[in-house]
């Protein structure tokens, strides 16, 4: 079912002042890069000391903070160019596997046909926990599908070079028997199959009436998921950067109170 979009219900939102914190510098743009490193870094150390239990949650983080980044290159929030953009993504593709190229043409679509039947990467924010989880192996391959497909052939040669740095660490991984690096591989395909439920599916299951998107407050939890859980906010300003994003909820809530009072959380914490 369409969910509408809440800005055309509640006019409060149209005097929401979000315009002073889209800018970004390049050097800002840098920063954010540097996010997922560390952790990167981390989990190959712990891999290669074979600390197992220590390693697995270094390298959900460096998801974390590699999809964060990935989000900011699709919308172009890094204070890039175009070209620096899709070199971002296309960096990020050699490092969680898969075409984030693709990822941008789905998201993007999600962004202008959310809660349609055409909104392929959504369509998941309506199914059960016990579906989503099921579903998830399938939903990487079906949205590189629907890019190769839909997307034309200027994003077929950008998810060509994509695979291609795919092909070139899996070759590299096989052919050094790295231990760490053969570790990370798999750890990214497996992170792969959980996208549909920690990229979509927390943030959008339970919104209607109205909603389109889940939230969250509470300072400690948006600190250690890197701000990535004000999702409602991302989908009604898209061009402000994720950094900025707590600033963009503390002016919605004053400008919006009837919308601050019927938001749903991610994690349904009291607020702080």
């Amino acid at each position: 079912m369409a969910r509408h979009h809440p800005a055309a219900a509640d006019p409060a939102l149209r005097r929401v002042a979000w315009r002073d914190l889209v800018t970004m510098r390049p050097r800002d743009g840098v920063v954010e890069c540097l996010h997922p490193l560390p952790w990167l870094a981390l989990s190959l150390t712990l891999a290669q000391f074979g600390l197992w239990l220590l390693a697995v949650p270094a390298t959900f983080m460096f998801f974390l903070t590699a999809l964060r980044l990935n989000h900011e290159a699709i919308h172009h929030n890094l204070g890039f160019g175009p070209r620096g953009h899709r070199r971002v993504l296309h960096g990020l593709s050699a490092l969680m596997l898969g075409s984030n190229s693709s990822v941008a043409f789905n998201h993007l679509h999600h962004h202008a046909k959310i809660g349609t039947a055409d909104d392929i990467e959504g369509k998941c924010g309506d199914m059960k926990l016990w579906q989503v989880l099921l579903y998830g192996p399938r939903f990487p391959v079906e949205t590189h599908l629907y890019g190769w497909r839909h997307g034309g052939p200027q994003l077929r040669r950008r998810m060509a070079i994509d695979l291609a740095l795919n092909a070139l660490v899996i070759g590299a991984a096989l052919a050094s028997q790295w231990t760490p690096l053969l570790y990370h591989i798999a750890a990214m395909l497996a992170a792969q199959c959980f996208t549909a439920f920690f990229a979509v599916w927390i943030t959008h299951h339970g919104c209607e009436d109205g909603l389109i998107a889940r939230t969250q407050r509470g300072r400690l939890l948006n600190l250690v998921s890197y701000n990535m859980f004000f999702h409602l906010e991302h989908h009604l300003y898209p061009a402000v950067p994720v950094s900025r994003l707590p600033r963009l909820a503390a002016r919605l809530d004053a400008a919006a109170p009837k919308l601050a009072a019927r938001m749903r959380m991610v994690v349904p914490l009291p607020r702080s």
